[in-house]
């Protein structure tokens, strides 16, 4: 065997980082790049910050694991903080987006087994949709490319078109159970699902006794200016899943549920042998210490004002690069008119880091700390490259 011994699944970009402060990353010969990939809207409260670091280091010193079969006292406070400030009654909690979306979609089925209804296992999900890397969850996105060689597809789920009602009433059967969907879809490019189009799924999940299913992976705990992205469409769901930001670098998701939507997840139908962990459970409620401090959510929406009325600049002047901006709070997207790779690689060049996304879009996920002077650090990062990409577009036509 030559090269590296790692599984060759990701297209990494030629750059390793010696360590992080705040929103900027830095690399063992001391290059500094403004991070507005933040892991993948991970990294919530920015790289190393000292509440963080010192829950983690406290605990790590006292437990690091017991397993689920002991009381852990971490997890009854972090989930009674969650049930506080959320529509739910009970919480699961995992180590990763993908477990807490398995998780929802069990909850759901086992939901109408509870009732006596086991054939309705079905869940409606939307093209463009992103909700994980296990057999499920790839079958629920329904991307070919994330399906090819995994066959055969795992039965149970059925896709219809982005804010089709028609298509969305039309794919309801006997044996539909829930239907699950991303606020705003992050890997298909930045795109919010509009409250009008939310409120139609509360009423035809409340009609037909559907669960309906939020996937707040990318879009919980701040990242759209509300703690979770349902509150600005006025609906709440019956089951969520989150991660991401909540352990704010560290692997850590939860299923929320309310009471009736729960009633099936009874003792030992379900389970985890690391989700829940103390050293997760220390970091997840300092996360919530820094999120639900006053003003905090606030300030995010001040920066994202500040954000896209800057971007929105930026692509009037740069029409042939840039289409639109999109999103919500400091979950932000520019709509490409040349590949979003070579944006992405443009920006990289100006050590500005972002994530690219379907649609053509490229993702700007700074950290939530993010200050008002490194966005517009990272705006003019933006102006350099376009003004590069479009003068290399000049020089090729």
């Amino acid at each position: 065997m030559s090269g590296s011994a790692l599984f060759e699944t990701f297209a990494r970009a030629p750059l390793a980082f010696d360590r992080g402060e705040g929103s900027w990353l830095v690399t063992e010969d001391g290059e500094r790049y403004l991070d507005f990939a933040a892991g993948i809207a991970v990294n919530s409260l920015g790289h190393s910050h000292p509440k963080l670091v010192a829950a983690l280091t406290e605990q790590a010193a006292k437990l690091w694991h017991v397993s689920n079969l002991y009381e852990i006292p971490g997890q009854e406070r972090l989930g009674a903080r969650l049930v506080e400030n959320s529509f739910a009654d009970r919480v699961f909690f995992t180590n990763s987006g993908a477990e807490a979306l398995e998780c929802a979609i069990k909850t759901a089925r086992r939901y109408h087994y509870a009732k006596g209804n086991p054939q309705r296992f079905r869940t409606i999900t939307f093209e463009g949709a992103f909700h994980g890397r296990t057999l499920a969850t790839i079958a629920a996105g329904g991307q070919q490319k994330y399906i090819d060689g995994f066959g055969p597809k795992v039965d149970g789920f059925d896709q219809v078109p982005f804010g089709d009602v028609a298509a969305l009433e039309n794919a309801i059967g006997p044996e539909t159970a829930a239907i699950l969907i991303e606020p705003i879809q992050g890997e298909g490019g930045i795109r919010p699902v509009p409250a009008a189009f939310m409120q139609k799924l509360r009423a035809l999940c409340d009609q037909h006794d559907l669960m309906l299913i939020l996937d707040e992976v990318q879009t919980g705990i701040g990242r759209s200016g509300k703690l979770f992205t349902y509150e600005w469409s006025g609906v709440s769901p019956d089951i969520m899943a989150i991660a991401k930001g909540i352990g704010g670098g560290f692997p850590l998701g939860a299923c929320l549920a309310t009471e009736r939507a729960a009633m099936g997840m009874t003792a030992g139908v379900h389970g985890t042998t690391f989700g829940g962990n103390p050293l997760a459970m220390a970091v997840g409620n300092a996360v919530l210490d820094v999120v639900l401090e006053d003003g905090f959510l606030q300030a995010v929406n001040d920066k994202a004002l500040i954000a896209k009325q800057s971007l929105a600049s930026v692509v009037d002047e740069f029409p042939e690069i840039f289409e639109e901006v999109r999103g919500s709070g400091l979950l932000l997207g520019l709509k490409c008119k040349v590949p979003n790779t070579a944006v992405t690689a443009a920006l990289r060049d100006e050590k500005l880091l972002v994530v690219p996304a379907g649609d053509n879009v490229i993702r700007l996920l700074p950290p939530l700390t993010v200050s008002d002077e490194e966005i517009r650090d990272a705006v003019a990062r933006i102006h350099a490259a376009a003004t590069v990409l479009t003068e290399a577009k000049k020089a090729a036509s």
